[in-house]
């Protein structure tokens, strides 16, 4: 089953509806609500559909390019099995609670990019990804927290939530997901189709579906320090290259053979010093931060022309359709250079505002395209198609 449907425009951020929000401002929401406290907002999306039905997420959790993910519970005994999965593996006897979860929804349709286009009164960057889950009437994944923001919007059926902001988030032993041993929800609602739910980092929750349904859950990137820094150090190593060697002329006899001396110790720490040097040079630091946030997950593949075009014959089929980025591409832009997919290049002269609303729309028309002349811009913008990072627009 093909999962992409009909293309439709994606909107930019100043066409937010309030009702989005609750009928308050981006600016208002950023202020008071984001990463401070949760927000319940009732029919956020007037008759919400949700990008993928029932039947075409059970279908794409089968698909080997898929994150899926199998949660079942049975008298609080949890079970987690990892996708591919088999339209067998969704059959259960009675009694068995369970729900499919499908990570980066974005990269099988439009209609999910259009989704989180909602969003963007929050810069792309942070935006993480669409995930989908469907549960059975009664189920769940239990009583957990985030450690990032969320919005969680409720699809077809209804859901009862439960929170709780409270700062004992220990978990249970011994168990394949991260459930909370002492859950004390202090608010409950339940969620119809279009309501929404914004839950900042770390605020315990807990879903249970009153009906079989659909929810979407749009998530956002917040990597640890940890993460972050262990990035940069590979990105130093790739892209740097560091040419000073260890050496200590005049060094005195050893007194103890063995014995690493306070000398050798600073020996060592000043050519580590380079690295910090790295990451106190703007220019290092702004080329990673856009590689590092367009950097595709470890499970994506992107699928290249069979039969690439020539540039010429390119150059015309946008001029005549227009083009898009691939689902599963990533595109952001500074001061200085155009990401893609965790490669820079410099912000080609002449084609700065091209480039910039290509990445803000995922699209552009063939009459936008037809204003872009020949030269360094369409030399590169035939390498992303060659790379399968965008393609030119369906019809």
């Amino acid at each position: 089953m093909n999962l992409r449907r009909a293309k439709p425009q994606t909107g930019n951020a100043t066409q937010l509806p309030l009702e989005l929000l609750g009928g308050i401002s981006a600016n208002v929401f950023l202020r008071d609500y984001w990463q401070k406290k949760p927000l319940l907002i009732r029919n956020a999306i007037k008759a919400f559909v949700g990008p993928l039905s029932k039947n075409e997420v059970f279908t794409l959790a089968q698909r080997d390019e898929a994150e899926s993910r199998l949660v079942t519970s049975v008298t609080d005994k949890w079970k987690l099995a990892h996708g591919p999965f088999s339209a067998k593996d969704f059959r259960f006897p009675r009694g068995v609670l369970w729900t499919v979860l499908i990570q980066d929804v974005q990269h099988f349709s439009y209609e999910a990019h259009e989704l989180l286009a909602k969003f963007n009164f929050i810069p792309q960057a942070r935006i993480d990804d669409l995930m989908v889950s469907y549960a059975a009437a009664g189920a769940g994944v239990g009583p957990h927290f985030d450690t990032y923001d969320v919005f969680l919007l409720q699809g077809s059926g209804s859901r009862r939530w439960q929170i709780s902001q409270q700062r004992d988030l220990r978990l249970k032993p011994d168990l394949p997901l991260k459930i909370l041993s002492h859950f004390k929800p202090t608010q409950e609602f339940v969620l119809e189709t279009g309501d929404m739910l914004y839950l900042p980092p770390g605020v315990a929750h807990n879903g249970i579906a009153e009906s079989e349904c659909l929810t979407w859950s749009v998530g956002f990137r917040a990597p640890s320090q940890q993460d972050l820094s262990l990035a940069f150090l590979d990105y130093v190593r790739d892209s740097t290259s560091l040419t000073g060697l260890y050496a200590d002329p005049g060094v005195e006899p050893a007194r103890s053979c063995a014995e690493i001396d306070a000398a050798m110790q600073q020996r060592f720490s000043d050519l580590l010093s380079s690295v910090q040097a790295a990451a106190n040079d703007p220019v290092i630091v702004r080329k990673f931060v856009g590689c590092y946030l367009t950097d595709p997950k470890m499970h994506v593949v992107f699928d290249l022309p069979e039969v690439p075009v020539s540039i010429k014959q390119f150059e015309r089929l946008l001029q005549r359709r227009g083009i898009e980025l691939d689902l599963k591409t990533r595109m952001l832009y500074d001061d200085e250079h155009v990401f893609v997919n965790g490669e820079a290049t410099p912000d080609i002269r002449g084609s700065r505002r091209f480039l910039r609303e290509l990445a803000n729309r995922r699209m552009l028309s063939a009459a936008k395209c037809a204003e872009l002349k020949p030269g360094a811009a369409m030399k590169w913008l035939y390498q992303c198609y060659c790379d399968g990072a965008l393609t030119i627009a369906r019809h």
